[in-house]
């Protein structure tokens, strides 16, 4: 089964093109979901996460507390690599075993720190999806409610458009209308196809 690497930075509109390609009956493996499962209440990684960053780090439900984890992985470099020392393995040994799972020609991994975690290996091509800066800006102000900078140095945290651009095998550009968007996946899902027969 072919494996298509789904990535772009913060804003570019990933799940508007994971849900394109969930139309045409594709499967979609979704990192940032299986982070939010892998921490979720009862599992191993919410307690090495409560024992690595402290009661903090975890709500009175006993739920991870997102907004203390992100302003602390945000503010401190280190403290972001323990947080994905944890996490990452995890995510990565779900996403395998699901696609043990599947049976399709081929299937979406949508991971969006592809190219920041050193995982480019772990998939056979690599779709980026992409708009302009000002436009992940615009879009993650109206979604998130951050201030430009806030959004400004999320987007300086990841790698940089044009390093993902030259290392991209395929692009969608995300700055068109949605019945354009919706042709761009559909080429892509014929391309995928014919390579995946081989």
């Amino acid at each position: 089964m072919l494996k298509v690497g789904l990535t772009g930075g913060i804003g570019c509109g990933k799940s508007t093109v994971t849900t394109l390609f969930k139309q045409l009956n594709v499967p979609v493996l979704d990192a940032d979901e299986i982070a939010r499962q892998v921490v979720a209440v009862g599992q191993p990684a919410l307690l090495l996460i409560q024992q690595s960053f402290g009661s903090d780090s975890v709500n009175a439900d006993g739920s991870l507390n997102r907004d203390f984890i992100r302003e602390l992985v945000f503010t401190d470099p280190e403290q972001k690599k323990k947080l994905e020392a944890i996490i990452h393995p995890l995510v990565y040994q779900t996403i395998q075993a699901d696609l043990a799972t599947l049976n399709a020609p081929y299937c979406i991994l949508s991971i969006p720190l592809l190219f920041e975690v050193n995982r480019a290996d772990f998939v056979d091509r690599v779709l980026v999806i992409d708009c302009p800066v000002a436009t992940q800006i615009e879009r993650v102000q109206k979604r998130d409610n951050l201030s430009p900078e806030r959004v400004q140095s999320i987007i300086d945290s990841q790698v940089s458009r044009a390093f993902r651009l030259a290392h991209a095998e395929d692009i969608i550009d995300n700055t068109q209308s949605n019945a354009e968007l919706a042709q761009q996946v559909e080429k892509l899902h014929n391309l995928y196809l014919s390579l995946s027969s081989y």
